[in-house]
């Protein structure tokens, strides 16, 4: 059977199918979405709860444990870990990758709500939790500052209008809000004018809960009209709240203001960010694993002018980092390294032919095979990015073999006295089962990369897959396009004369092959010395590759480095606050560094009162690569490493960003090991033991731990018996201790765009 018959006897609908395909593929090639590597897209879920003053162990046996119970008990479950620090929590549940992140999605909530009666009753806020994907790095990341208005305001700004507006932009996956809080009202208390009082830390409490209060009050109905009651229950000033009666005896009242301090200020003093050196609040937004990073950068820089309109005078939003200028120079080399690439293929064709119709005849290959393959790519939902691209340029010299395969043979058959036609009817014929089988036998040897499995896999399937499909596609193209074209374009020539250009190319060949025949002669005669120098090459070779440096993936400087900073576990937020701004005055003063996004403290995104005082993380943005000498980021690295070792009390730990990390615990390096064990005191007795021998091995830097210790803790025990007699209860002590010392959000201010 001659699948090419039908083809050839109809050229003008071959030709019509030809341009259909080219027409499909170039409208789905500027469908793709662009990224820098293949969407990995990881389920993983974080949940997040915090819980005010409570200790890091308290964290992780009332809130932690419970949801871990419940989330165990999810199928599918590849990595559960949790990370507990003063008043907050923070659990990662990734899923196996074939897990729908959807689906799972749904799990955890229904594991949330089993693990809902287990939590302690006074939690702010309900246990939250939101896709993640670890691997997905900052595609951009804005910084809000001002001259005139407090940090507090910013980070109202930017959580109630900026944050939720480019939410809603298409392919934005998360925005997370960094660096200072969210405005609030802070009683501080001056104990000894309130034992003076005969009042208590809890009355204060009660008193403050009592005199704020929003609930419904209904309506009066009457014969022709309704009335709906409104009150003034709700305390927004300041002022307000210092006018609360605590107590009144014999005529006088005790008011608020008389025994504390009432102002504006933060829910959460120990957080702070810089862009540069001014106070700000940062922005940091990824996309969805399946958007176009171009286009989604594009679309949030294009809302910054209207969200200038939506924000108080005198804030000013900066672009920080733009992932997408190096994104957007990678793609573009690669297209040149393709159309160079399409260009030599077609010279090399046009050198052996030395004739415009078959060159012709084998170049509409390729732009059909790449035209069908985008096609492809769009329906299986892929993306244009460094890995696609190279299997393009890979692809460009595969495809032409099958057209060239015909193009001879049919050339072989005209030269046997045949008619272009006649000779292109045989010629598909003859050679139709060849062109398959060569086709098969290239796809074979992906057929390991298409099986892999892991994020290496997930990784190289799109290469993988898309070679795959470009050269399928040039098969179907040799079989139909190619041979019409020879039975109605090619023609029989006779006493054909030989141009310059003939002899000269017919004489650089014929010079190679007599090259190659005198260097075969010496390799013949000369056998034991030619078996010798084959032994040497698979010496060296085996040399090289156990010397040559490995890694997981490429380095890819993409000119952001991510740093972190640490103190000791005792250090003060002002005195962390000093130890950080050393370390962002050395990293400016680096001429390869263009602006940095400096933040301590915060639970990050925003939702309630989090540790971590002592630690803090940078956002490095270097100039381009052209106005830093050429000079590469890991160069940069330790360069700028030298400087920070000379402060004293702070660790600071830098890494290049990647565009893929794995695991859903992300630290502050690029590699990480886990240490686990059922007995907590065996795990805190050998950790600072591995964690000191690492630091050891060559070749390694920036070791560190998540694991905080060395903290001060001031450890209150309780005379029951004394209690009892008193008729304190234990619940009242800590309760007072609650009241003194853990920011504890007593009452709620409910606002027309956010609750404070």
């Amino acid at each position: 059977m001659n699948i090419s018959v039908p083809f050839i006897l109809r050229p003008i609908g071959t030709a019509l199918l030809a341009a259909g395909l080219f027409l499909l593929g170039a409208t789905a090639y500027f469908e793709l979405p662009v990224a820098s590597l293949p969407a990995v897209d990881f389920p993983t879920l974080r949940i997040q709860a915090s819980r005010p003053g409570a200790d890091p162990q308290i964290m992780a046996a009332t809130i932690a444990a419970p949801i871990e119970k419940r989330l165990s008990e999810i199928a599918g479950v590849t990595e559960l870990t949790s990370v507990s620090s003063q008043g907050s929590a923070n659990i990662s549940v990734q899923f196996d990758l074939s897990r729908d992140i959807d689906g799972a999605a749904r799990d955890v909530q229904a594991a949330l709500n089993a693990a809902a009666a287990d939590l302690p009753g006074d939690l702010p806020d309900v246990p939250t939790f939101r896709k993640y994907n670890p691997s997905a790095a900052p595609v951009l990341i804005l910084a809000m500052t001002s001259k005139n208005l407090t940090a507090s305001a910013i980070y109202d700004a930017a959580d109630t209008v900026v944050a939720q507006r480019i939410s809603q932009v298409p392919g934005v996956a998360q925005v997370e809000v960094s660096g200072a809080e969210q405005p609030a009202i802070r009683v501080r208390v001056n104990p000894t004018l309130l034992a003076s009082m005969g009042l208590s830390m809890e009355e204060v409490r009660s008193a403050i809960a009592a005199a704020n209060a929003v609930a419904p009050v209904g309506a009066v109905d009457g014969d022709k009209q309704a009335i709906t009651i409104d009150t003034n229950t709700q305390l927004r000033a300041a002022k307000d709240y210092g006018a609360i009666v605590l107590k009144t005896s014999n005529g006088n009242v005790v008011r608020l203001s008389s025994v504390a301090s009432v102002d504006h200020g933060t829910r959460n003093t120990r957080s702070a960010a810089t862009f540069d050196h001014q106070p700000a609040v940062l922005l940091i937004i990824r996309k969805q694993p399946d958007a176009n990073v171009l286009d989604t950068v594009d679309q949030v820089k294009a809302l910054i002018p209207n969200l200038r309109r939506w924000i108080p005078a005198g804030i000013d939003i900066q672009v920080l980092t733009d992932r997408t200028m190096t994104i957007r120079a990678s793609v573009h080399d690669m297209q040149f390294t393709l159309l160079l690439a399409v260009a030599l293929v077609m010279m090399v064709v046009f050198v052996f032919l030395r004739r415009t119709t078959p060159t012709l005849a084998a170049g509409i290959t390729v732009p059909l095979s790449l035209a069908g393959t985008c096609a492809f790519m769009w329906a299986l939902g892929y993306s244009v990015n460094n890995l696609t691209l190279m299997a393009f340029a890979i692809a460009v010299g595969f495809v032409v073999d099958d057209a060239i395969v015909m193009i001879e043979n049919v050339y072989r058959n005209i030269e046997s006295g045949m008619a272009p036609m006649q000779a292109s009817l045989v010629g598909a014929r003859q050679i139709g089962f060849t062109v398959i089988s060569i086709s098969v036998s290239l796809v074979a040897a992906f057929i390991p990369v298409l099986f892999m499995g892991g994020v290496a896999g997930r990784m190289l399937r799109e290469f993988s897959v898309t070679l795959v499909v470009a050269i399928a596609v040039s098969v179907v193209v040799s079989l139909t396009v190619t041979p019409m074209i020879c039975a109605h374009f090619l023609k029989a020539e006779k006493d054909e004369k030989h141009s310059r250009f003939d002899r000269i190319v017919e004489g650089t060949l014929g010079w190679m092959v007599s090259a190659y025949a005198r260097t075969l002669r010496v390799a013949l005669r000369n056998q034991v010395v030619t078996l010798f120098s084959l032994l040497c090459v698979v010496v060296l070779t085996v040399h090289l590759y156990v010397h040559i440096p490995k890694g997981m993936f490429p380095e890819d400087d993409t000119g952001l480095i991510m740093g972190s900073t640490e103190a000791s576990a005792d250090i003060s937020f002002e005195a962390m606050l000093k130890l950080q701004t050393q370390a962002l005055d050395i990293i400016l003063s680096d001429p390869a560094v263009e602006h940095v996004g400096s933040s301590i403290g915060g639970s990050g995104s925003g939702r309630g009162p989090g540790g971590g005082s002592n630690q803090g993380r940078m956002f490095i943005n270097l100039k381009p690569l052209d106005q830093r000498g050429g000079l590469p980021t890991n160069r940069v690295i330790n360069r700028m490493r030298d400087k920070l070792q000379g402060i004293n009390g702070l660790e600071v730990r830098m890494f290049a960003s990647r565009d893929i990390r794995v695991g859903a615990r992300q630290g502050n390096s690029q590699y990480q090991y886990t240490l686990w064990d059922p007995d907590i005191d065996e795990l805190n007795e050998w950790a600072p033991k591995v964690l000191e021998r690492m630091k050891q091995i060559p070749g390694i830097v920036d070791v560190s731990s998540d694991r905080q210790a060395g903290g001060l803790q001031l450890e209150v025990k309780i005379d029951r018996d004394a209690a009892a007699r008193l008729g304190v209860r234990i619940s009242d002590i800590d309760s007072a201790l609650n009241n003194a010392f853990s920011q504890r959000q007593v009452s709620t201010i409910y606002a027309q765009r956010n609750q404070y």
